[in-house]
């Protein structure tokens, strides 16, 4: 009995996790097009399109750490002079589309035995 209830408070807490953050991934891929040049193609850097491996990594991130980074950046209590040019002109919903669609990337870890 016990174990039903506190399975059913999780299932509870989850969906309103999941209620609370309405970010759509297909548009947020169309308004990530500007991060490519940085963050490369799906978020993972380091590739032709995002030579400079020192970009963060953004596939497979955490939506909520996406959205309060950008919302950071964008009122400036995060200070990345790149950042925070790039994120002043987000509105709430493309932060949460972004977020949305760097949270469902596949994250590639990697190593740095090339870099040595």
């Amino acid at each position: 009995m016990r174990a039903t209830w506190i399975l059913a408070l999780l299932l509870l807490s989850a969906g309103a996790s999941a209620a609370r953050f309405s970010g759509d991934a297909v548009q947020g891929a169309k308004r990530a097009k500007q991060c490519e040049s940085c963050h490369g193609t799906d978020g993972n850097g380091y590739n032709a399109t995002a030579p400079d491996p020192s970009y963060p990594k953004l596939g497979g991130q955490y939506a909520t750490y996406l959205k309060h980074a950008l919302e950071d950046y964008r009122s400036g209590k995060r200070v990345n002079l790149v950042m925070n040019a790039q994120a002043k002109d987000l509105s709430d919903q493309d932060i949460v589309n972004l977020a949305a669609y760097f949270s469902v990337q596949q994250a590639k870890i990697g190593d740095l035995r090339d870099e040595l």
